[in-house]
C-alpha cells in the first residue's frame, strides 16, 4: 500500500502515439498509421528530444510496424538515437519490453558519447587494441554493441566480482561459490554451482523502497541472478521512525564520505563502525594513501547511541551484526527460492568492504569455507580479463509442447544463432571457438513464471518435445520437489547465448 516508485524516465507529455495494432500472433489487424508517427516526430523536435524509443504491442511477434516507425525517425530526427523494442527486448510482457526499451533509449545517448571518447582516449595514449566492454551476463563484447544496447551493462560490475570469484574457488578445489561483493554502497551476492552462474532476465533497477522488489524499474534483460541490499561501507547509519537502530539504504558517498574520511561528514557509517572495532587499520587506509580519524568516528557513533543508552563501541558492535545478519538473509531466501542448500558452498568476498563483513555473514549462513583473494578490492576488474566474448539473445513464441511448431522453431534459433555468430565475430572471436547455447522458458499452463531449461543443438525433430518435457520435470522437481502430473506443459521464450 505505501511502496514507493520511481519517477517515470519520459514525462508524460512525450509519451506519444501512433494508431496500429498487431495480435499475438503478428497479424496485422490495423496498418500503422506513419502521420501519427510524423507528427510526433515534429513534437519531439520541438521538444528538442535527442532519443527515441519505439514500442509497439506484440512487436516481439512481427517487427513491421516499428520498422517503419523507424525508418520515419531516422528520417526527420537523424541526429536522435533510437531503441526499438523488437531489438533491444525482443519478449512478450508489454510494460516491461516497454520500460526496458524506454531504459535503453534514456542512456543511450551518454553511452554513445562515452564510448567514443574512451575510444578516442585510448588511441591518444596508443593503445590500438579493439575496446570491449562488460555486460550484465558475464560476457564481453564490442564498444558498438555496447552502445547499441546499453541497457545491457547494468550491474556489470559485480559480474566481472562472481567471475573472479569462480576463478579463485576453482584454485582451492571448489565449483559451488557465493560470490560476496560488498562496496561503499550495496552488497550483492551471486550463488555459482559447478562454475556457473545462472542468469536471470527479471531484474530491476533503480529501486525507491529500501531495495524492496517491486518498487524499481523492470527491465527484461539477461543478468546474473543476484541479490542486493543497500548496505555497503558508506552506507549510514541511523535511527528509523520507531527509534530503533537501522543501516542503509542512504549512502555518505565518497563525499563527505564516513565521518572517519575527516571531510565533513557527521553520521555514522558502517565504515565508522568497522573502524571503530579494529577491522580496519587507520593508518594503512587506501595502501597508506590515507589516514582515518578513529576518533572522529568514535564520536559519531556515540551520537546516534546517546538516545539509546549505548556507547560507541556498543553502537559499532550493533551496526556491524545488523548489516552481516541483513546480508545473511537475503542470502538464505535467495537460496532457498532456488532450491539451494548453501551451507555446502565456499564464499568468496570481493570489494572494498567484502572481507571485512565476509566472515560474519558467512558465519550465519553456516558457511564454513571463506576465501579472500590478495586483490579483493578490484576483483571486478580481475574478473573482466577472465568473462568471455558473448552475447544473448531471446525470442517469445507461446506454445504447448504438445503443439510445437517445430519448422517455426528451428527458424527462430537459426536467426537467433546467426545474429550471435555475427555479434561475437565482431567482437574478434573466430568462427572455430565460437560456442552456442540454447535455452528455453517453460512453465505448467497456467502459471505466470517459467523455469529454464536447456535445449540441444542442430535441428530440432520428433523427439525434441520429449527431451523439452523430461528436462523442465527434471529441474521443477530439483526446485519444487515433485511435478504436477496430469497438467499441460508450454513454452514461452526461447534463448541463445553465444
Amino acid at each position: 500500500m505505501f511502496l514507493e516508485l520511481p519517477e517515470p524516465l519520459v514525462e508524460r507529455r512525450l509519451r506519444l502515439e501512433a494508431p496500429e495494432r498487431m495480435n499475438v500472433r503478428g497479424e496485422i489487424l490495423e496498418p500503422l498509421n506513419t502521420d501519427a508517427v510524423s507528427a510526433a516526430c515534429a513534437r519531439f523536435i520541438e521538444e528538442k528530444v535527442d532519443t527515441v524509443a519505439v514500442c509497439f504491442l506484440h512487436a516481439y511477434a512481427n517487427p513491421d510496424h516499428e520498422l517503419k516507425a523507424a525508418e520515419v525517425v531516422r528520417e526527420m530526427m537523424p541526429d536522435a538515437t533510437l531503441s526499438l523494442s523488437h531489438e533491444v527486448a525482443p519478449e512478450l510482457r508489454e510494460y516491461d519490453r516497454t520500460s526496458t526499451t524506454v531504459a535503453n533509449a534514456y542512456v543511450q545517448p551518454l553511452a554513445e558519447r562515452y564510448m567514443a571518447g574512451l575510444e578516442k582516449g585510448l588511441l591518444a595514449a596508443g593503445v590500438s587494441a579493439p575496446l570491449q566492454i562488460m555486460l550484465s551476463n558475464g560476457g564481453i563484447c564490442s564498444a558498438e554493441t555496447a552502445a547499441a544496447f546499453p541497457v545491457r551493462l547494468v550491474e556489470s560490475g559485480p559480474c566481472g566480482g562472481a567471475l573472479a570469484a569462480a576463478y579463485w574457488a576453482k584454485q582451492k578445489g571448489t565449483e559451488k561459490v557465493l560470490a560476496f561483493d560488498m562496496g561503499g554502497t550495496t552488497a550483492k551476492a551471486i550463488l555459482s554451482g559447478e562454475g556457473v552462474f545462472p542468469i536471470t532476465t527479471e531484474s530491476e533497477v533503480a529501486r525507491v523502497y529500501r531495495f524492496k522488489r517491486g518498487s524499481g524499474l523492470p527491465l527484461l534483460v539477461p543478468v546474473m541472478d543476484m541479490i542486493e541490499i543497500g548496505a555497503g561501507g558508506g552506507s549510514i547509519a541511523r535511527l528509523n521512525k520507531m527509534g530503533l537502530p537501522a543501516v542503509g539504504p542512504e549512502s555518505s558517498g565518497s563525499v563527505p564520505g564516513p565521518a572517519c574520511y575527516g571531510q565533513g561528514g557527521v553520521q555514522p557509517t558502517v565504515t565508522d563502525a568497522d573502524l571503530a572495532l579494529g577491522l580496519l587499520n587507520p593508518d594503512y587506509f587506501l595502501g597508506g594513501q590515507m589516514v582515518l580519524d578513529i576518533e572522529t568516528a568514535r564520536r559519531a557513533l556515540s551520537d546516534l547511541g546517546g538516545s539509546l543508552e549505548m556507547d560507541h563501541d556498543q553502537m559499532a558492535l550493533g551496526i556491524y551484526r545488523m548489516v552481516n545478519e541483513n546480508m545473511a538473509n537475503a542470502a538464505r531466501v535467495h537460496a532457498a527460492e532456488r532450491g539451494i542448500d548453501i551451507r555446502g558452498y565456499a564464499m568468496v568476498a570481493t570489494g572494498g568492504a567484502g572481507p571485512v563483513h565476509a566472515c560474519g555473514v558467512a558465519e550465519r549462513l553456516s558457511i564454513k569455507k571463506v576465501i579472500v583473494p590478495p586483490v579483493a578490492g578490484v576483483g571486478s576488474a580481475f574478473g573482466l580479463m577472465l568473462a568471455p566474448i558473448s552475447f544473448d539473445f531471446a525470442r517469445s513464441y507461446v506454445s504447448r509442447l504438445k503443439n510445437l511448431d517445430l519448422v517455426r522453431l528451428n527458424r527462430l534459433f537459426s536467426e537467433m544463432e546467426e545474429a550471435g555468430v555475427d555479434v561475437v565475430a565482431e567482437a574478434g572471436v573466430k568462427a572455430g571457438d565460437i560456442q552456442v547455447e540454447r535455452l528455453a522458458d517453460v512453465r505448467y499452463v497456467g502459471q505466470g513464471h517459467e523455469i529454464r531449461i536447456a535445449v540441444s543443438s542442430g535441428a530440432l525433430g520428433d523427439g525434441a518435445t520429449a527431451q523439452i518435457k523430461s528436462a523442465f520435470e527434471a529441474e521443477y522437481t530439483r526446485v519444487y520437489g515433485r511435478i504436477c502430473e496430469g497438467l499441460d506443459i508450454e513454452a514461452v521464450h526461447w534463448r541463445v547465448r553465444v
